[in-house]
């Protein structure tokens, strides 16, 4: 770290934090009224406070502090998301998630670094590179879709199985080709990396999603009622426990793993993800809002439009014609209409796996690894702003063309309301 955080890193820290979410609490339902959604806010309070304006928050990209956040944040946010996938719907609708993951993810990739190659003079390696970067979408900003109650069940399953998923399965590509470009060089096998990493994560989250639901009494523990409050501490620990078992040698997919944890304990212990979804609500919101002001205050226009209109284009190219472009492709022959491919097609969005995948690439000895980031980060920034924007509005859309109503007739409308969140 550089800077003032380098001798009051907490104190800033704290201050600026609690006083966000203060104004944050505040200002929600003003942004939930206008076409900003809080987390936007966010970013820009971390660019206004980061290096992009004032320098208040002075962050070291490269540092592992930077990345460890990042990568709570992810494991926090998988596991909630995993907790929220149905048994019945695992049975029966799986088809278009995994069409999804097995096809729009690696069309999207080469479809990005093909306008990369075109609008850049980064190599053919450094562009399927960003294209691995853009292809996962984010389980945090597409949040306030996928929990809406409006919104058809097997929409929300669809979107939320593949964006807790397509994290940890862009992970091997991200990794194979960064270890390509990495100028100390080092032995790399890519086949072998991605059947352990892909295997040994989702094992180990059977087996501790498994021991978790077993472990846990129903009722009593050591002599005590086991309360809804201990539950919820539980599926926490569960979280990280999952991601640890799987990074340990020889070394798997650690957020595949806390998400497939996730979605056992879930389904083997329904009284669980009650507790968890009704208390951890303010946790992964704090974390999803921290990570955010974080990703803001590494921000600055200079490196935001290092590469110019090449940049925006790469962008908007992203969010407006390879991930459509993917998604329309793989469902192609299902049962999903036009309207309900469109709806799906645009709630992509890219988050916090591509900004922790890309601040991985500056811990590298990588030529470019500085303009790949900016561009995945202008990317990202430019999916907060559009899909923020654009998601109540999707949301109410999709909920007119469906005759739904204000509540999921397949769910209770307290447990709807439990899920509620500030945009």
């Amino acid at each position: 770290m550089t800077g003032p955080l380098a001798t009051t890193t907490f104190d800033t820290v704290a201050v600026v934090l609690g006083g966000m979410l203060v104004a944050g609490a505040l200002v929600a339902g003003l942004a939930r009224r206008s076409f900003l959604s809080l987390t936007a806010l966010f970013v820009f309070g971390g660019f206004v406070l980061g290096h992009g304006v004032l320098d208040v928050l002075s962050f070291d990209p490269r540092s592992g502090f930077v990345a460890s956040l990042a990568l709570v944040a992810l494991i926090v946010i998988l596991f909630r998301d995993g907790l929220e996938v149905e048994a019945e719907m695992l049975q029966t609708a799986w088809h278009l998630p995994l069409r999804k993951l097995v096809l729009a993810m690696p069309i999207t990739a080469g479809l990005v670094a093909c306008a990369t190659k075109l609008f850049t003079d980064l190599s053919w390696t450094e562009s399927f590179l960003l294209g691995a970067l853009l292809s996962p979408t984010d389980p945090v900003l597409s949040s306030n879709v996928v929990t809406n109650p409006r919104v058809p069940r097997i929409v929300r399953h669809s979107l939320n199985l593949e964006s807790g998923l397509n994290d940890g399965l862009a992970l091997p590509a991200v990794l194979a080709l960064a270890a390509a470009l990495d100028a100390r060089g080092g032995h790399f096998t890519w086949w072998r990396f991605v059947l352990e990493d892909l295997s040994i994560g989702l094992a180990s989250g059977v087996v501790v999603g498994f021991a978790a639901a077993r472990l846990l009494p129903l009722r009593r523990a050591l002599g005590a009622e086991v309360t809804a409050h201990q539950k919820s501490m539980y599926a926490l620990g569960a979280a990280f426990v999952a991601y640890g078992v799987a990074v340990l040698p020889p070394r798997g997919n650690g957020l595949i793993a806390t998400f497939v944890a996730a979605i056992v304990l879930g389904i083997m212990r329904p009284d669980v993800r009650g507790s968890f979804v009704a208390r951890a609500e303010d946790i992964v919101e704090v974390v999803k809002l921290g990570i955010f002001v974080l990703f803001g205050a590494l921000l600055t226009f200079h490196g935001l439009f290092q590469d110019g209109l090449a940049a925006v284009g790469i962008a908007a190219f992203t969010l407006l014609v390879a991930r459509p472009t993917a998604v329309f492709a793989a469902l192609t022959g299902t049962s999903a209409d036009l309207g309900t491919r469109g709806f799906m097609a645009w709630f992509g969005p890219k988050g916090v796996a591509t900004m922790t995948f890309a601040l991985l690439l500056l811990s590298r000895q990588i030529e470019d690894a500085g303009r790949i980031f900016n561009i995945a980060a202008l990317a990202v920034l430019l999916s907060i702003l559009a899909h923020g924007a654009t998601d109540v509005a999707g949301v109410d859309w999709i909920a007119r063309r469906t005759g739904r109503g204000e509540a999921d007739d397949a769910r209770p409308a307290e447990h709807a309301g439990s899920r509620a969140r500030a945009r």
